[in-house]
């Protein structure tokens, strides 16, 4: 329960897909905008930095922007579930939008992430699912 939105919306949608709950909970209106990297990224984008000669700050991150309500339309599509949002409009939403500005690691490294974001979904929901089920056991 203290995980970031993309693990914390695999596990309400395999939470209610295994218990039969046809609605998921979403903080805020569900138009707030993040981007995430999967952590295979991270960690190729943090060695080449070290190895890099570059020493000056850069953003690593990915450019591929989404809404929670889509990033929630993703994860059911994968799970192969369509849930009812309810929004929770007391909860906190943060800033309204947050991306990586990839210019510069392009530059530099001639590199950014490449795991799309439904694929990083997929890995991430797979391994959570089988978390929850093993934990269930």
């Amino acid at each position: 329960g203290r995980e970031k939105a993309p693990a914390a919306i695999c596990r309400k949608v395999i939470n209610a897909k295994i218990n039969s709950i046809k609605k998921i909970l979403v903080w805020g209106d569900g138009n707030q905008t993040r981007s995430f990297m999967y952590i295979g990224d991270c960690i190729e984008g943090i060695i080449k930095i070290f190895n890099s000669n570059y020493s000056k700050p850069i953003n690593l991150g990915s450019s591929e922007q989404v809404s929670i309500n889509n990033l929630i339309n993703i994860v059911e599509k994968i799970a192969n579930v369509e849930l009812i949002k309810e929004y929770q409009l007391d909860k906190p939403l943060g800033v309204r939008g947050r991306s990586s500005d990839n210019t510069l690691i392009r530059k530099v490294l001639e590199w950014e992430p490449n795991t799309s974001l439904e694929d990083g979904l997929k890995l991430t929901y797979s391994w959570i699912y089988k978390e929850i089920d093993k934990n269930k056991a």
